[in-house]
């Protein structure tokens, strides 16, 4: 797990630098993929689907953040 862990916190790290420029639909888009990538590792890891899981909670967490940016807009504009 340590070989998969060390590369993803070096590249959020990386990542959250980059961050000032971007919408905040490309943010929360971004959070969500992070923090979807961490759940979905932690339960395909437990599950004995590490890479699995990484890839399906990234791409779900991308999904929940750009409905949650959608929501959040929608209940701005009202």
């Amino acid at each position: 797990m340590n070989k998969i862990l060390m590369p993803l916190m070096m590249s959020g790290a990386l990542m959250a630098g980059g961050c000032s420029h971007m919408s905040t639909t490309e943010q929360r888009a971004l959070s969500g993929t992070a923090i979807g990538a961490l759940g979905g590792l932690a339960v395909g890891a437990a599950v004995g689907r590490p890479t699995t899981g990484l890839g399906l909670g990234a791409a779900a967490g991308a999904l929940g953040g750009v409905i949650y940016d959608q929501y959040d807009k929608d209940q701005h504009h009202r």
